[in-house]
């Protein structure tokens, strides 16, 4: 996974990043940004599923002055501009909601979006990177997920294994993090080998 992100990271293909709650894929995400010729510009994340439905039309494109009660004066911008000559990070993607669908498709075919309660359109300079924890392709024949989208976002598939799948990597990992503590806590402690036998059997859901 990781030799492919890295040969995908300089593209300018949009990369959909795949697995379970927990594998690590806003950490891919940003290895491919910060590897990318787009390191130096914003990498601006977006939990989809954080967003209410009312509010993800905003959220995404912004809006102007006066475009609903409470919006804010002068507008505000969404959070596609924010990413400009940067990478955008749409996490949980299949948690949009149909309607939004459309329109982040048109914002990719156009690479421009209109902040809501406007009529200008504008210009954008964006790589696109998603997540999920779903199965798209399923969603798709379930008529709960764009085609035309799917295959947009899905230019670069990349999956990621859960820990109890690749195993060896629990070592790695306990030897990062406990060297992390170490400094912290000024403390020197290892774990037994009795406490790495327990971690290695674990079923790790």
């Amino acid at each position: 996974v990781l030799r492919t992100a890295a040969r995908a990271a300089p593209s300018e293909a949009s990369i959909c990043i795949m697995g379970e709650s927990g594998v690590g894929k806003e950490v891919v995400a940003e290895a491919l940004h910060y590897s990318s010729r787009r390191a130096g510009g914003p990498l601006i994340k977006i939990n989809c599923a954080a967003i209410p439905e009312n509010l993800m039309e905003s959220e995404l494109f912004g809006y102007e002055a006066g475009a609903f009660t409470g919006a804010r004066a002068g507008g505000k911008p969404g959070k596609f501009e924010l990413a400009q000559h940067g990478t955008i990070f749409l996490d949980e993607i299949g948690e949009m909601p149909l309607t939004m669908q459309v329109k982040l498709l048109r914002a990719l075919q156009e690479h421009e979006i209109t902040r809501v309660g406007g009529s200008r359109p504008i210009q954008l300079d964006f790589r696109l990177i998603t997540a999920t924890n779903r199965d798209l392709a399923a969603m798709m024949s379930e008529g709960s997920f764009r085609e035309d989208l799917y295959y947009r976002i899905n230019v670069i598939a990349l999956t990621i294994p859960p820990l109890r799948e690749r195993k060896r990597d629990i070592r790695p990992l306990v030897e990062s993090f406990l060297k992390d503590m170490n400094k912290k806590y000024r403390y020197q402690k290892r774990f037994a080998d009795a406490a790495m036998e327990i971690l290695y059997s674990y079923v790790w859901p």
